[in-house]
């Protein structure tokens, strides 16, 4: 197969390459902002038997193969691994494997079974156990599962003699750029998108990330690169990813608060002004985000390390406004932990919205440290200087915690 290209790949080592795509338009993921775009990033092992971990999202088939074919003949791949059944890293299976013809493919045993459920594969799929090993003659791969991080068949590839971890979708994070290594990008840029990433995708799983990196370190294998599925490839700095994946996942919070809140005439927003100046003078950190100009995705991130979370709304229909309804329901599917939180919102003449609030930051799991805050329509100065008062009493639980 001879393929022209405009594509190359990428050396990690002498043996590994990237072979994966560039997402430079993708805005949304799964309901998660992305507007830096995204990386699919699949690797080529040079050995005896080479061998392809991974692929990329259908429509950047031709990109894959090229960088492929820039490094060998895409025909010369003897191996596929498939680390993860989702389509972001399996949708260009079926036809990388009709292109090269490869001599087996791997997967875990969930692996396995949800590539046949999700493609109607009828080809034979070898399967590894955690912990097995694969001689590709002059290297050796082995497998560790992941399970549930983020899928049950989710694994890892450990090329041994480079002592690269191939993590999949742990490490990483939607970052499209022209350079394919951590340590070219600054490091304000990767701490905030690595945060993004762990919060819209991997929070609720907090529990299992602690159990992985606990089990990393009994492995006693040596790591000196981690190479993603998404993002940059960590590769003089690994550990950073490491420390900040531990802080995540063990809850650590920061004196901070996170004001979100949607309003309809300003009352509302002249409330969340308020409270946040009283959070601010009682010593927190506070990020007052408006959910019409602020992602759902965006506020979570802030609220990854935060301890306080502060909801407001005016009530519309005896409810809420839609773009509060819409981060309550994305925060269920998260399960943030370790926060107090409170609710707060104008209203006409019944005011059910504060009660809602409380109802689902209390179904969370959200201590609620102070009672429902409601000012009917617009609030005086009187009305002010209590919301900022209320700011300062959640500031004061949330200095005891």
């Amino acid at each position: 197969m001879t393929i022209e290209s405009p594509f190359s790949a990428v050396r990690v080592t002498d043996r590994v390459y990237w072979v994966g795509a560039i997402d430079w338009g993708v805005r949304d993921f799964h309901g998660y902002a992305t507007p830096r775009g995204s990386t699919y990033n699949a690797y080529l092992v040079l050995a005896d038997k080479v061998t392809l971990v991974d692929t990329v999202k259908a429509p950047f088939v031709g990109e894959l193969l090229g960088r492929v074919a820039s490094v060998i003949e895409p025909e010369r791949i003897d191996y596929v691994v498939s680390n993860h059944a989702e389509m972001d890293h399996s949708g260009a299976l079926s036809e990388v494997l009709a292109a090269v013809k490869p001599e087996k493919l791997f997967a875990s045993k969930m692996g396995a079974k949800a590539l046949r459920e999700h493609f109607a594969f009828d080809r034979e799929i070898t399967t590894v156990a955690d912990g097995e090993s694969l001689s590709l003659g002059n290297a050796t791969l082995q497998f560790f599962e992941a399970r549930m991080l983020h899928w049950p068949d989710s694994m890892m590839t450990y090329v041994a003699d480079d002592r690269v971890l191939l993590s999949n979708d742990a490490f990483g994070m939607h970052l499209a750029s022209s350079q394919r290594f951590a340590d070219e990008l600054d490091a304000n840029l990767l701490r905030y998108e690595a945060a993004k990433y762990y919060a819209n995708i991997l929070l609720p799983l907090s529990p299992l990330v602690t159990k992985l990196l606990e089990k990393v370190g009994t492995l006693n294998i040596d790591i000196d690169i981690i190479a993603p599925s998404h993002g940059p490839i960590w590769r003089r700095d690994q550990s950073r990813i490491i420390d900040w994946y531990g802080g995540w996942a063990g809850g650590k919070a920061k004196k901070k608060a996170v004001v979100a809140y949607d309003t309809m005439w300003n009352s509302t927003a002249a409330m969340a002004k308020a409270v946040s100046e009283g959070l601010i003078a009682a010593g927190v950190e506070t990020m007052v985000m408006s959910l019409r100009s602020s992602h759902r995705s965006d506020v979570v991130t802030e609220v990854l390390e935060g301890g306080a979370l502060l909801v407001g709304s005016p009530t519309l229909n005896n409810g809420v406004l839609p773009t509060v309804a819409d981060l309550l329901s994305y925060l269920k599917g998260l399960r943030p932990r370790n926060l107090v939180g409170a609710a707060f919102g104008s209203y006409g003449w019944s005011g059910e919205a504060v009660g809602h609030i409380e109802e689902a930051l209390a179904a969370l799991g959200i201590s609620l440290e102070a009672e429902g805050l409601k000012v009917k329509y617009v609030p005086d100065e009187e009305s002010l200087a209590r919301c900022s008062a209320f700011g300062r009493e959640i500031a004061e639980r949330l200095g005891k915690l």
